[in-house]
């Protein structure tokens, strides 16, 4: 397995994305580079481990020190000297991602967020959300499957309108029958799927949209200064279910288009798949996990990295609710004693 620690050509520290500039910058003498940049010193370290037979080597390039991941982990970091570190050969042949879309929601700017969205919730522990607890927030490249195709839809329905009016003492109906018939092609693009079966996937999946207009190339560059995973799951397990999704899909819009009859009944509809096909992305998320010892149980929290958008499953108080319960019911029922007291 090729290891790869982006470092600074200037003083030898370890270079790290920076969402804020869209970057990468050395934390030690401050200089920053271009994708350009990082490209080109990508193709230096590649020429050095071809020179050198130990690049599949588990060594922490910085240190030395021996490395543990999960089979699925693409890049990490050293946990004695904290340089981040790429595992490349993880996301190569079948597994090289298409597209990245870096973070664009810095640490900083993510702890904002979560706190803010945190705040509004009124019963959850002190220490979910403890100066510790925040500091586990990690940035993670987590992998999409994105698909898309044209979808060519003809639909065949039976139209009936109904018109009633009065004249005299007698009420007239008409009745009108019309065969009615809709075709068109719709272009679908991205409709994603998450592609890690060990993660929460309706937490990773809750976090959708991102903005797929912001893609870039594929770059092992964007990954430093971040964890990533690598896809487990493979197209075969989505197309079946998503390609329903899109005909369906199809078939609401052809549907939605008749209107101004009094009703519709469809006879016939045909949707027919154009030109599909798949494309691997890794996808920016602010994620933080909180055990919970006496109940057993993990909560999660996720942040798209790129929006914003928050979601999780928040473990509850019951100190809190207990206190709620006093003040608010406590005196309520003082007030009947009292009253039954008196009667």
């Amino acid at each position: 397995m090729a290891l790869m620690s982006y470092k600074c050509p200037n003083c030898g520290g370890g270079l790290k994305f920076d969402p804020v500039s869209q970057k990468f910058k050395c934390e030690y003498c401050l200089a920053s580079f271009t994708e350009d940049d990082m490209k080109r010193l990508e193709a230096e370290e590649a020429k050095k481990r071809e020179d050198d037979g130990s690049a599949a080597v588990y060594t922490c390039p910085s240190c030395g020190a021996e490395i543990v991941t999960d089979e699925t982990t693409a890049a990490t970091f050293c946990y004695y000297c904290h340089n981040p570190v790429v595992l490349s050969g993880r996301l190569s042949g079948e597994f090289l991602p298409d597209y990245v879309i870096p973070f664009a929601v810095d640490k900083k700017k993510a702890r904002e967020i979560f706190l803010g969205w945190i705040g509004k919730k009124k019963f959850v522990p002190r220490s979910f959300f403890s100066e510790d607890q925040i500091e586990k927030m990690t940035g993670v490249y987590f992998p999409y499957l994105m698909y898309s195709c044209t979808v060519e839809g003809k639909l065949t329905a039976e139209a009936e309108r109904m018109n009633s009016w009065v004249t005299g003492n007698i009420r007239y109906t008409e009745h009108k029958r019309f065969k009615v018939e809709r075709s068109g092609e719709l272009d679908v693009k991205n409709v994603t799927r998450n592609a890690l079966s060990k993660s929460n996937r309706e937490l990773i999946e809750a976090v959708l949209p991102f903005d797929m207009e912001k893609l870039q190339p594929f770059s092992m560059s964007y990954l430093s200064g971040f964890q990533a995973e690598k896809r487990d799951m493979d197209e075969a397990g989505f197309t079946p279910e998503v390609e329903e999704e899109v005909k369906n899909y199809t078939f609401q819009n052809l549907q939605s288009s008749i209107s101004g009859y009094s009703s519709v009944n469809v006879k016939d509809s045909d949707m027919r798949i154009r030109d599909p096909n798949w494309k691997y992305a890794l996808l920016p998320v602010w994620v933080m996990t909180y055990r919970d010892r006496g109940k057993d149980t993990t909560y999660y929290f996720a942040m798209n990295g790129q929006t914003g958008k928050t979601c999780g499953k928040l473990p509850v108080d019951k100190g809190k609710l207990a206190a709620l319960f006093l003040s608010v019911f406590g005196p309520v029922s003082a007030l009947i004693l009292i009253g039954g007291w008196f009667l």
